[in-house]
């Protein structure tokens, strides 16, 4: 199979519409890693994504006849930009079928660049099987975003310019992975050239496919993906990917959300550029790599693609609360302190010089306060671990929120203390699509008998919204309340037990 793949990357004629990116140097990345850094700028392609490379390459090989009667593809964003594009130069009708979740910005990209655009479905799985069943319908070629040996050989052409541009070698490429037809593309070629180069790919945690799979020995399909990395977000990697993986990738890393926004911050102190989060994978896992190497290394030449940059502004608001975290510079604790004045000021007087980036409670007890406070840090989790001793030691109680995701995602902006006379309450967190009616549709279908006592709602700029929800339900109803959390088909996780809820929001009597 890779060499099949080589093969037609060797015949790849996508520079009639791709162009060749850079291998930048990142000396910020690299001083801070102590290892040679290089990022491939794969969002300075036409469409600011390497998607194109593959797109094109499928359209280039279609018969006259196929040309004739169009394509169709299934897509949130790049691939349907990279379709659009290469449709456009070639003369050739496209349609493609994007979820209606989609943000406008990327809709109207794809429709800026000739696609004509179909909304359809809540999800990328939904529109994708729309999209095929248009393709039988009207004699359309589907074209595949990742499981296709053209598609896959177009995106290998990134490791020819890889091979010219660093000719001294490199020990590892870090790949971000989401179906997998960037790393099998790359990874096919590199290790024809150069079988000592590692190839090392990098997923999301709540998106990690490809790692499920390589462990298992058989592709999967994950339960639920995460969506904040939506350019990588696949619950099944794809067939042709897999097999080439199990040959020519030598690891998988996983990262999390913090870790995602802490890299794309590098990405921008090294070159000004705003990479949306998949883009960004790669550096985190190649972060956490480094990380992870013996403190005496010998220095090494890196190589990370910058996959893409479709990013919605307004989720920068949500990289840059992260990022401190994703950097290890900000911890969060749930501290309880007296209640009584000039209590805070100890509490601030024995943290020292460190700074307080947060501080909120909400009086509800006359003997103690549980407050939830973010601490600057400078040293990482050894230090964290020595404030969270010094706490302790001097008799408070504290719990580290820091890895949390319901304290950083809601608490942090809600904290306001116990409410006083609701039972029976069950607590959940919710992606809710961000389209019309989704919330209607979430109350249409919950019995009237059940009381919604609490709610709140951030907006990230993403195709779902994050939703915390209290509902009152008593006992006896529990099974009818999990049939209809079932069948509602948003992803949800309990939250009564987790420490944040118990801490700040848990009803008093």
């Amino acid at each position: 199979m890779p060499e099949e793949i080589l093969r037609r990357v060797l015949k790849v004629p996508v520079y009639d519409v791709a162009e060749e990116t850079p291998l930048e140097a990142a000396p910020l990345l690299s001083q801070k890693l102590k290892h040679e850094v290089w990022l491939k700028r794969e969002d300075l392609q036409p469409v600011f994504s390497f998607k194109l490379r593959g797109a094109y390459n499928k359209l280039v090989t279609l018969t006259d006849a196929q040309k004739a009667a169009g394509v169709i593809a299934a897509s949130a964003g790049n691939h349907a930009q990279g379709v659009a594009l290469s449709s456009q130069k070639m003369g050739i009708q496209s349609i493609i079928v994007m979820p209606r979740t989609t943000p406008p910005i990327k809709v109207n990209n794809v429709k800026r660049l000739g696609g004509q655009v179909v909304l359809h479905g809540d999800t990328y799985d939904e529109a994708a099987q729309h999209a095929k069943q248009m393709a039988e319908d009207n004699g359309y070629t589907y074209i595949h975003p990742y499981d296709d040996l053209d598609v896959i050989a177009g995106q290998g052409t990134i490791a020819l310019e890889l091979l010219r541009q660093k000719s001294d070698g490199l020990d590892a490429i870090f790949i971000a992975v989401g179906g997998g037809g960037l790393i099998s593309g790359v990874a096919s070629v590199i290790k024809q050239v150069s079988p000592q180069t590692k190839i090392i790919g990098v997923e999301p945690e709540d998106a990690a496919c490809m790692t499920a799979a390589l462990q298992a020995g058989e592709r999967v399909v994950l339960d639920q993906v995460g969506i904040f990395a939506d350019g990588v977000a696949v619950a099944q990697v794809g067939e042709i990917p897999f097999r080439i993986a199990q040959h020519c990738v030598d690891q998988m890393i996983t990262v999390n959300t913090d870790e995602i926004c802490a890299a794309v911050k590098d990405i921008f102190e090294d070159t000004r550029a705003i990479a949306e989060p998949a883009g960004a994978v790669a550096i985190a896992g190649m972060k956490k790599y480094a990380e992870q190497m013996e403190p005496n290394a010998q220095p090494q030449k890196f190589c990370s693609i910058v996959s893409g940059a479709n990013m919605n502004f307004d989720r920068l608001r949500h990289i840059s609360e992260r990022t401190e975290l994703g950097e290890k510079r900000e911890a969060i604790f749930a501290v309880t302190i007296d209640e009584k004045p000039g209590s805070f000021k100890r509490f601030c007087e024995l943290l020292g010089r460190r700074q307080i980036t947060e501080f909120n409670y909400r009086y509800a007890d006359p003997q103690n306060a549980v407050v939830f406070v973010g601490i600057g840090i400078e040293g990482g989790d050894a230090e964290k671990e020595a404030v969270l001793q010094k706490l302790s030691e001097q008799g408070y109680a504290v719990q580290d929120m820091s890895d949390n995701e319901m304290a950083k995602l809601h608490l942090r902006h809600m904290v306001g203390g116990h409410a006083k006379g609701v039972a029976h309450e069950l607590v959940y967190r919710f992606e809710f699509p961000e389209r019309p009616g989704a919330l209607l549709q979430f109350l249409t279908h919950m019995s009237e008998e059940w009381n919604i006592s609490l709610f709140h709602y951030r907006n990230h700029g993403a195709a779902y919204g994050r939703v915390l929800v209290g509902v009152q339900v008593p006992p006896e109803q529990h099974d009818d309340f999990e049939m209809y959390l079932q069948n509602l088909g948003y992803p949800f996780t309990p939250e009564n037990d987790n420490p944040g809820y118990q801490l700040f929001l848990r009803p008093t009597a």
